[in-house]
């Protein structure tokens, strides 16, 4: 039979130490791997939300960034447009300059009498070619009733050499207006019938089919220009 032996105070102070000591030691690595597993969770956490406020300014960044690539776009459109404009604007300026002097030489014209009557004698003969009828009323300023007799009476004369047909042209009372430079009307198709034969209408004719060759001339070739006629 065994003897159970009772410790000693020291021996119980002893045992208690080593115990406190083992629950003290367990404690502080428990405690330790909460720590640990906190400053990690705190780690993948935080990294988490940089990478998210990152992602977040990355995305502002993006869309700040294309908003004003956008922005600048659009202002360098409308900046060039408006340039464009401008020099179209300033291009026909120039050119209804042109044919507004044009316009205004037109009426010197009219005064050297001998190259008037010679243009008179042109502008109907044209019209006696393109009527081809034998009776005819032309209308002209009232001023130029005597050169437009003279013209008539001489374009009368070849058209009969060249078509062999005569054709007779009265001065109508109908006179052009007074603000007219000169040239003549051309009547024919019992008068529903007329070919303008005026210096405001062969102006006119002229800004339509030498408006083209006059901007290339001054402006250089369009280089936007695909067809020509």
């Amino acid at each position: 039979m065994s003897q159970i032996h009772s410790l000693s105070d020291d021996q119980v102070g002893q045992e208690l130490r080593k115990m406190t000591a083992f629950i003290k030691q367990e404690a502080t690595e428990k405690a330790r791997e909460i720590e640990i597993k906190a400053d990690e969770e705190f780690a993948i956490e935080k990294s988490k939300l940089v990478r998210q406020e990152t992602d977040a300014i990355d995305t502002a960044y993006q869309k700040k960034f294309k908003q004003a690539t956008m922005s600048q776009q659009i202002t360098r459109s409308t900046v060039a447009n408006k340039t464009r404009l401008r020099v179209l604007s300033a291009r026909q300026e120039m050119l209804d300059g042109l044919f507004s002097d044009a316009e205004a030489r037109l009426t010197e014209a009219a005064k050297d009498t001998a190259r008037y009557e010679g243009v008179l004698k042109g502008l109907i003969l044209e019209g006696f070619y393109a009527m081809n009828e034998p009776e005819l009323q032309i209308r002209a300023r009232k001023a130029d009733r005597d050169l437009v007799a003279k013209a008539i009476e001489a374009a009368a004369a070849e058209y009969k050499e060249k078509v062999g047909s005569p054709v007779t042209a009265t001065i109508v009372d109908d006179d052009l207006p007074e603000g007219s430079t000169g040239g003549v009307m051309i009547i024919g198709g019992n008068g529903k019938i007329d070919i303008n034969n005026t210096f405001e209408a062969r102006l006119d004719l002229l800004r339509e089919s030498a408006l083209p060759a006059m901007r290339e001339a001054l402006f250089g070739k369009n280089p936007n220009r695909r067809f020509y006629d």
